[in-house]
């Protein structure tokens, strides 16, 4: 079956669909100290937009075995959720289910490094869950961002061709995934103020940059 070349918006969770990321600070801090380590700006900086394996062995060594690195980043999930389990509402970027709303009949997927207990808490407390036709967390592929693996995916899942795929993104590792897949890369600056090689940086969804932006880039498809 050919690909559509009809417009699809890939969306990264944290930091684009909520903003997550001063809660994941939080919870580093937290559970590292059961382990005696403090937790520090550079170490917070080198979380951002990626897998937890990755995050455990950066902060932990390259000591534990597979299983205790699983079982240390799902224990420090758990206490994340458990931080924000009252206040997922609020934590949604501003204009975000209303821009939802709006391009309902737009192809949409969630395509996450994040956990998989993590995506399934946030769409199911939010509700956003009937928006995404597809979603991804960063289990399902083999090569986490930066890697274009989990957008490539995603994009042959709504049978987009990727260069017809925008996405929104918060992350140095996202961007280069996001483009390394050939697709276009809006900007979230919760995380960054600026991300190079993304078209458009936008603060939220209320954005009016974002609907010229999206307006624009419908007359050039028609």
């Amino acid at each position: 079956m050919p690909l559509s070349k009809e417009r699809a918006f890939l969306f990264d969770m944290d930091g684009v669909i909520a903003d997550s990321n001063p809660y994941h600070r939080l919870a580093w801090e937290a559970f590292n100290r059961r382990y005696g380590l403090e937790t520090t700006e550079a170490m917070q900086q080198r979380m951002y937009g990626k897998r937890n394996d990755q995050i455990v062995r950066d902060f932990f060594g390259g000591g534990l075995t597979d299983e205790e690195v699983t079982a240390r980043g799902a224990a420090k999930e758990a206490l994340y959720r458990e931080m924000i389990a009252d206040r997922v509402e609020s934590m949604l970027v501003p204009g975000f289910r209303e821009f939802l709303e709006r391009y309902r009949d737009t192809p949409k997927a969630v395509a996450s490094n994040a956990e998989p207990a993590n995506v399934d808490f946030l769409l199911q407390q939010t509700g956003l869950r009937p928006y995404f036709q597809v979603v991804l967390n960063g289990h399902q592929v083999s090569h986490p961002k930066p890697d274009p693996e989990i957008y490539l995916l995603a994009a042959e899942l709504l049978q987009t061709e990727p260069a017809a795929c925008i996405v929104f993104e918060d992350s140095h590792s996202g961007v280069a995934a996001g483009r390394a897949a050939g697709m276009s890369v809006i900007a979230l600056s919760t995380t960054f103020g600026y991300l190079p090689g993304t078209v458009l940086t936008i603060d939220n969804f209320r954005s009016r940059e974002l609907q010229e932006w999206l307006a624009a880039e419908n007359r050039e498809e028609r």
